[in-house]
């Protein structure tokens, strides 16, 4: 699978979501380290290790296999365009959509895929641990902030919540 290409002109419908494989580890880990200067605290990675290591095409091998996690990819004319992940059916590990894709609605259409499939498991999303830049994103979709913004591991993120039900 190539890196990605969206179009302002193909909306998230034109998107095909489906089970990661083994074969889409590489380009899920060059995508989500293309992203990596949004919540390293270091613009090179410096001290962002042990991360960067966990979302290497191995460790995503591992991933994509384990029962713990779903893995889901999202292409868009064979291409990807973007990547949401379940651990342990309540908690949204990873969604990250490619640059050229941002803005057009993939994310929220990768959300809700996911959302779709924990509720089928009888688990809805209660959390997520969320990059400071995309903290706008999830409060739009329901979380809430669950205490203060974190640096740990050379990233910077803040623990989310889903908000209850009123």
């Amino acid at each position: 699978m190539a890196r990605s290409a969206c179009s302002r002109n193909n909306p998230p419908a034109s998107m095909l979501i489906r089970r990661a494989h083994g074969d889409d580890a590489g380009a899920v880990s060059a995508l989500i380290r293309s992203l990596a200067h949004f919540f390293t605290i270091a613009p090179d990675g410096a001290g962002a290790e042990q991360f960067l290591a966990s979302v290497s095409e191995e460790a995503l091998r591992g991933y994509f296999a384990s029962p713990r996690f779903l893995y889901y990819v999202a292409e868009h004319e064979g291409q990807l365009a973007g990547v949401v992940a379940l651990r342990d059916g309540s908690h949204l590990y990873h969604l990250f959509v490619a640059p050229a894709c941002q803005g057009r609605g993939h994310a929220r259409t990768l959300w809700r895929h996911a959302v779709a499939t924990a509720e089928q498991a009888g688990m809805p999303i209660a959390t997520v641990n969320a990059t400071l830049y995309a903290q706008p994103m999830y409060e739009r979709f329901g979380f809430v902030p669950e205490g203060e913004p974190q640096r740990m591991h050379g990233i910077a993120f803040i623990p989310m919540r889903m908000r209850s039900p009123d």
